[in-house]
């Protein structure tokens, strides 16, 4: 199997994935006021998350349109997995209380 072909299989389902949580925390963060945080705080990461659902759609539109053949940077899918680990954290510390 060659990378051209690898591509494709790990990075698509990654970008579903990544956007799938991404939507469930903004919908968490939209709907729920998290008294462990402050308003602002809250409202950062919300803005944090949707800033990082639109670049997910955006690499999501690229990868689709080069015909599955631009990958996406690492380090810029390293800093949507750190936001997500933030949002989980901030889940589970909501569930806590």
């Amino acid at each position: 199997m060659s990378a051209a072909d690898l591509l494709p299989q790990v990075l698509e389902p990654l970008l579903e994935d990544f956007k799938y949580w991404f939507d469930r925390s903004q919908q968490f963060l939209s709907s729920h006021r998290l008294p462990f945080l402050e308003e602002s705080q809250q409202a950062d990461l919300l803005r944090r998350v949707e800033e990082t659902q639109k670049s997910i759609a955006a690499a999501a539109t690229m990868f689709q349109l080069s015909e599955k053949k631009v990958a996406i940077d690492p380090a810029l899918v390293m800093e949507w997995h750190q936001l997500l680990m933030e949002c989980q954290a901030v889940a589970m510390r909501y569930r806590q209380q």
